[in-house]
């Protein structure tokens, strides 16, 4: 991304101008993918704005670019990363890898004990969340909150999801925990701290053997000199 041509920030107040534009494209991107996603209202991405709780790109001609909001579950436990879209008059541009890096990280900074989720069709936002360190996961481990799935209800496959009691769909389920991260963090320092243990130890059996090595070389030398 030309990042002197682009800013991805919070958004705030001041963009709700551009919420019209963004449902629109969204819904005009899920028909032409045929996998729809829940269709949204100006006003509920206006709201999402104005709490601050949305990324927005935008070029520096003030043209929208792309989009993003945050959706809270079961109480603040899980956090869904939503509505991701990019205009397209600026896609292929690293946009959609930087608005998803910017909401994540938002979303860390407003919830630091929620799982993170999301459900998609496109691969590239697959590609996307794996390098955030996301992990591909049964529906069974994302929130059970009923409106999470009622806002499924406009989604072109919710018959799909029906059919299957909401154990799966097309959408692949994908989920940040931060329980689980911590552990990796702690089993690295760990490994870290025996790997330093064990290089300890090596010096020292190292530093011995010098040592014994120069003995033996005074004593072999004390022996000719008899």
């Amino acid at each position: 991304m030309n990042s002197n041509q682009f800013i991805v920030i919070p958004a705030n107040e001041t963009h709700v101008g551009y919420a019209e534009q963004i449902c629109e494209e969204m819904a005009q991107s899920a028909l032409a993918r045929g996998t729809g996603i829940a269709r949204r209202k100006p006003e509920y991405v206006a709201t999402k704005m104005v709490e601050g709780k949305a990324v927005i790109a935008l070029h520096v001609d003030g043209t929208w670019a792309g989009f993003c909001y945050i959706e809270t579950w079961s109480h603040g436990d899980y956090v869904a990363n939503s509505g991701l879209i990019v205009n397209p008059t600026f896609r292929k541009e690293g946009l959609a890898k930087a608005i998803k890096k910017r909401v994540f990280e938002l979303s860390r900074e407003k919830y630091p004990k929620a799982k993170i989720f999301g459900l998609t069709t496109g691969f590239a936002v697959m590609k996307i969340n794996s390098e955030l360190g996301y992990e591909p996961v049964p529906y069974s481990e994302l929130t059970q909150d009923e409106m999470f799935w009622k806002g499924c209800e406009s989604c072109v496959n919710f018959q799909i999801l029906q059919s299957k009691e909401k154990k799966n769909c097309l959408c692949t389920a994908m989920l940040w925990n931060p329980e689980d991260k911590e552990k990796e963090l702690r089993n690295k320092i760990d490994q870290k701290a025996k790997a330093k243990e064990r290089l300890k130890g090596m010096q020292k059996k190292y530093s011995l053997l010098k040592r014994l090595q120069m003995q033996l070389k005074k004593t072999v030398k004390k022996t000719n000199l008899f």
